[in-house]
């Protein structure tokens, strides 16, 4: 069904992924449908690309995550059962499976199969700045319009926003306060405030 709607039209699309999880096999396909798109690909991360999700975000020509969005990257998991001849055949799938999936990282990284291995093995949760920096992510998702340029930004003081109020009061009152503090007149502003 995703095939379909893929190859259904053509030019640059975007795909947008929150996704705790999923089968590896299902990402696997997904992530090939991707890669194998002739037009650029945009993934966009806006909540979690978790596991098996991680590995379908690796297919973007460009990875941009939310500021707040996280990305996962695990070993794979697995049920069996069965004699020991089993567990170790599970643990040999398991293995070619973990492999597979670092094939997918290092392609978009360039990171060494040995670090993202060892990332697998820790299961390491990674921010925008994170991913971005180890090269899982292109760009952060930002929107110019909600952006404040450094000139519009402010520092909030309530030592200068007093001082500020009392000068203004104490201007445009005819007399002056003479000889009272500066606690005084303060403690005589909230009073008129409250």
């Amino acid at each position: 069904m995703f095939k379909e709607e893929l190859f259904a039209g053509n030019g640059p699309i975007t795909i947008w992924i929150n996704s705790p999880s999923g089968d590896c096999i299902a990402a696997s396909q997904i992530y090939t449908m991707l890669m194998d798109y002739k037009n650029d690909v945009t993934v966009k991360i806006d909540g979690i690309a978790a596991s098996a999700a991680s590995v379908i975000a690796m297919a973007g020509t460009k990875v941009l995550m939310a500021p707040t969005a996280m990305m996962m990257i695990h070993n794979p998991a697995t049920v069996a059962f069965g004699d020991h001849a089993d567990m170790e055949k599970a643990i040999d799938m398991l293995s070619e499976v973990k492999e597979s999936i670092i094939n997918a990282y290092e392609i978009k990284t360039s990171l060494p199969r040995k670090q993202l291995a060892r990332m697998m093995d820790d299961t390491t949760w990674m921010n925008a700045n994170k991913a971005m920096e180890l090269a899982f992510a292109d760009g952060i998702l930002t929107d110019e319009r909600k952006v404040v340029s450094t000139e519009d930004s402010f520092e909030f003081s309530a030592s200068a926003v007093e001082r500020t109020l009392i000068n203004k009061l104490s201007a445009k009152t005819e007399k002056k306060p003479q000889g009272r503090s500066v606690s005084k007149l303060k403690a005589s502003l909230y009073k008129k405030l409250l």
